[in-house]
């Protein structure tokens, strides 16, 4: 390793991060001034734009874009408002209930459309009245929906998953949804325990037991949305199709089933397919400086230098993984998930397999971890988003966040020291 090189990579990243400069942009100038060191600019240049073309040149990525269409569409399509009455059938009696419809809606909202910021936007502009006229403490609602908004990150279909494939070099997708699904409910759960207690102290209301026949109506409405869960993740494990053609017949399913719903017609389309062009491009152009990056570092062999220093601090595999924990905690508060998980998964993953870790486990440890971050200033963009839907602010926001905070941090300790909830379904269909 060359401390001249690694010097300038993270001092660089670090200065441009700090007056400014988007974060994509930072990466890719970072990597660049790096390559000036040791090679000519002409190569250097060449090898910038060749490492983000190649990163870029990957079928499994053509999943992003088509998820984060569909995710549009879901967001625009009412099956929002579906999902949340179907949840307040099942635990709207129980204390804090809307308090748990928010979270139980934002985990189904969240895994079918694959992003947490759409769930926070969505659920938040249903629940976020209706709590406040029930008696809810503003600020509260916020800080229930602007965590329970990250689990759609763990819970598949997940973009998120789909990058983490590709930067540990081929984990498989199948078995990394497989993985999701108990870590996110568990995270679930521990929110809603959270949400319970704080509200029963707080003496919010409870709602009225709903009867049979008002769950069967509410379920059979939002039945189709929930069927897409079915169709992407059953068709990819029974091997009907792969993850990318899978987020294709999720567009065309959630297209058909937002006509069907009478909630968008053709005129809206164009903004539709707008907003998800500009989603994507701003998430493809991070994972091409990212893996220009990624490359660097493996050219100035940092990775194995990383490992080596790990594992001479501790022969310990609960030491080394809480070590990484910690430093992820404090990566997600100042980077976005996905630089974050293409840059750091080629420094981490060598260590947790020198150790025998499943590449999989760990990827659902970093996809928990660096969930957490999405709801941290400076840079948490769902907990700007659930603040602005709330019409609250941060300040106000902390107090009912940290509780919650300490539950997701709780269930990511579980989920690191326990691989089987990481590992068992995948093992029951065989990856």
């Amino acid at each position: 390793m060359h401390p001249m090189e690694v010097l300038i990579l993270v001092l660089s990243f670090l200065i441009l991060l700090g007056i400014g400069v988007p974060i994509a942009w930072s990466i890719g100038i970072s990597s660049l001034f790096t390559m000036l060191v040791s090679i000519p600019a002409m190569p250097a240049f060449t090898t910038v734009a060749q490492r983000m073309a190649t990163g870029l040149d990957s079928f499994a990525l053509l999943a992003i874009p088509f998820f984060i269409l569909a995710g549009q569409l879901m967001n625009r399509g009412g099956i929002a408002r579906r999902l949340i009455d179907f949840a307040k059938t099942l635990v709207g009696s129980l204390p804090g209930g809307l308090a748990h419809v928010n979270i139980i809606a934002a985990m189904l909202f969240g895994a079918i459309s694959g992003s947490a910021v759409a769930a926070a936007s969505a659920i938040g502009g249903f629940m976020g009245k209706r709590m406040e006229d029930e008696g809810y403490d503003k600020s509260f609602g916020a800080a229930v929906n602007i965590t329970s908004a990250t689990t759609g990150m763990t819970i598949p279909p997940s973009n998120i998953l789909i990058v983490y494939s590709l930067a540990s070099g081929g984990a498989s997708i199948a078995a990394l949804f497989l993985a999701g699904y108990l870590p996110g409910i568990l995270t679930g759960l521990f929110l809603m325990i959270v949400a319970g207690v704080w509200s029963k102290r707080k003496g919010y209301p409870v709602g009225e037991r709903s009867q049979l026949r008002e769950v069967a109506r509410a379920f059979l409405d939002a039945l189709p949305s929930l069927l897409l869960l079915i169709i992407v993740i059953g068709g990819i494990v029974a091997g009907i199709f792969t993850a990318t053609e899978a987020s294709a017949v999720a567009v065309l399913y959630c297209l058909v089933l937002g006509f069907w719903y009478q909630e968008f017609k053709i005129r809206d389309m164009p903004g539709i397919l707008l907003h998800a062009v500009s989603t994507t491009a701003i998430v493809m152009l991070l994972i091409g400086t990212s893996m220009s990056m990624s490359w660097i570092m493996a050219f100035e062999n940092i990775p194995q230098q990383i490992t080596a220093l790990l594992l001479s601090v501790s022969d310990s595999p609960v030491v080394i993984l809480l070590i990484i924990n910690l430093i992820l905690l404090f990566v997600g508060v100042f980077m976005d998930m996905t630089p974050a998980v293409l840059i750091f998964t080629p420094i981490f993953l060598p260590v947790v397999q020198e150790m025998g870790m499943d590449p999989v486990h760990f990827g659902i440890i970093m996809v928990l971890n660096l969930s957490i971050g999405l709801c941290t200033p400076p840079v948490g963009s769902v907990l700007f988003v659930g603040v602005g839907v709330a019409g609250t602010s941060i300040q106000k926001v902390v107090k009912p966040l940290l509780p919650l905070f300490i539950a997701m941090i709780v269930a990511l300790l579980i989920v690191t020291y326990v691989p089987g909830l990481s590992l068992w379904l995948p093992g029951v269909f065989g990856y």
